[in-house]
């Protein structure tokens, strides 16, 4: 009798504390975290030199300069971005009368995109050479709203530079800046 009574003390005392048997335990929740951090941040690449050709004073140059990339790797909740692109003037020898044409002379058009990668919309500034745009000022080159996450857009704009009827001859270099917010 006593070792029954022993017994039966040991299962209340067990019982009281929690240590019953494991087919009586009760499930229990566990809270688990992870953090998801970008890979990175906005960026934009552009091609170094472009050369659009030979034309005579007079005429109208057009070439496509190269994929621009824009990279977003911000991993947002709704990412958006913009890219804008400016054009300086061209000049030639010493930059004087008849060695500099315009960057009013300068237009643009961003095309399609060549290449999308996650979700959301992206737009091009200038769909076609109809939407030539005059770079002289900044303008919106291509733009992305809504979906998650990173993603990227490639397109391979188009420049057209009307060349004045007073331009000399000479290689003319110019800068076309492209940047994004």
């Amino acid at each position: 009798m006593k070792k029954r009574l022993i017994s039966l003390m040991l299962a209340a005392a067990a019982t009281a504390v929690g240590l019953a048997s494991p087919a009586a335990a009760a499930p229990g929740d566990t809270i688990v975290t992870l953090t998801v951090v970008g890979s990175g941040g906005l960026t934009i690449s552009v091609p170094l030199a472009s050369n659009l050709g030979t034309g005579s004073e007079g005429t109208t140059i057009s070439g496509q300069m190269g994929p621009v990339v824009v990279l977003d790797l911000r991993a947002l909740l709704t990412p958006a971005w913009t890219a804008s692109v400016v054009s300086t003037a061209f000049t030639t020898g010493g930059a004087g009368p008849g060695e500099t044409i315009p960057a009013a002379n300068v237009k643009y058009w961003s095309g399609p995109a060549t290449i999308t990668l996650g979700t959301g919309t992206f737009t091009p500034g200038q769909i076609n050479a109809a939407a030539a745009q005059v770079i002289n000022v900044p303008r919106t080159a291509f733009s992305h709203t809504g979906g998650t996450g990173s993603n990227s857009a490639t397109w391979n704009p188009t420049l057209v530079v009307a060349i004045p009827s007073d331009a000399v001859g000479g290689i003319y270099t110019g800068t076309v800046t492209h940047s994004v917010v």
